[in-house]
């Protein structure tokens, strides 16, 4: 997964009681299919930072015009080595997978998709629900775990409130609420709503880093304005996290975890541990694409999706490097 985004800033907090340094992640518009594809906006990975906790990729979209039909359309397409995580704000995705999962998300849902050795998958909006506005995050699986049989997990957070802040935790742990899907490494995503000039101080563990993925509203993160669309970083050692919604309504995703000790090789839809690896699994790919996807193969078969898998690209020519914690 190529990003040629320049250098986040980084802000030393100067002024109030949590001063912190606060990585500001600038989003990279990417667009997802052909000449109307969704347009996403990236925030990680970027060339100087791969990963919040075991996070490793951030794509928010939307809202899209309620006019327009089946704005995600992601033909079946591989994974390996990772999770992938969705969740929605406004809208409804149908997902078909290789291990004959049919399910649909809708907005305080989660959908948690473990790829472990391999598995494929499609995405497409519904009709009868066409604005679509969310957020697509992949987790990173440790070495001793990043083989494991792929399975699929869909999970309805309840609202927790805390102070005038109102979560739902879907993945990890967050002020005694746990999420029950799989988690291979500690970490924690959430929701944060907070109401126009509201503030909150979260409780949250030491050892994490964590994220603040915002949606909409300007707040400020341990004193720091992270603007709409960015994503704020902050490193481990906080107790707490000091969290102002500003003018407006804050909506955003909390997202860390433990640092992340080990070194990823990311490309396209692959998460491995070298090049040879990715080239590997990509061989693989192209050879079951050809063949129309079979049950029998690494990636299993998706049926129900009108279309042809989606064939993968081509490597690039020189080698793929790791990906790991910033120094």
């Amino acid at each position: 997964m190529s990003n040629f985004e320049r250098d986040p800033v980084e802000v030393v907090c100067t002024a109030g009681e949590n001063p912190a340094v606060v990585e500001i992640l600038e989003p990279r518009e990417v667009p997802l299919g052909g000449p109307r594809a969704l347009k996403v906006r990236r925030t990680l990975p970027q060339r100087s930072r791969s990963l919040v906790g075991a996070w490793c990729f951030v794509d928010s979209y939307g809202p899209t015009p309620s006019s327009a039909p089946r704005t995600m359309d992601t033909p079946p397409h591989p994974h390996t080595g990772l999770q992938t995580v969705s969740w929605l704000y406004a809208g409804r995705i149908e997902h078909r997978d290789s291990v004959g999962t049919l399910a649909h998300i809708t907005p305080g849902q989660v959908n948690l998709m473990t790829a472990g050795a391999g598995i494929q998958h499609s995405e497409v909006s519904t009709a009868d629900a066409r604005p679509l506005h969310g957020v697509q995050l992949w987790v990173a699986l440790p070495d001793a775990s990043r083989h494991v049989a792929p399975f699929f997990e869909h999970f309805v957070p309840e609202p927790i409130s805390f102070g005038d802040a109102t979560l739902r935790v879907f993945a990890g742990e967050l002020l005694g609420s746990k999420a029950a899907v799989t988690g291979f490494t500690r970490l924690v995503g959430a929701q944060l709503d907070l109401p126009a000039g509201a503030s909150v101080r979260l409780p949250v563990d030491p050892e994490f880093e964590h994220g603040l993925v915002v949606d909409a509203g300007t707040p400020k993160l341990q004193c720091v304005e992270v603007p709409a669309a960015r994503l704020g970083v902050v490193g481990t050692g906080l107790s707490e996290l000091d969290i102002q919604a500003g003018e407006e309504p804050l909506r955003a995703l909390l997202i860390g975890g433990e640092p992340f000790a080990e070194q990823i090789v990311m490309w396209w839809n692959f998460i491995g541990r070298s090049h040879d690896e990715i080239a590997a699994l990509r061989d693989q790919w192209q050879a079951e694409v050809i063949h129309g996807g079979t049950s029998t193969g690494r990636y299993g078969r998706v049926d129900g999706y009108d279309g042809a898998p989606l064939p993968a690209p081509a490597l690039p020519n020189v080698r793929l490097r790791p990906r790991g914690r910033p120094l």
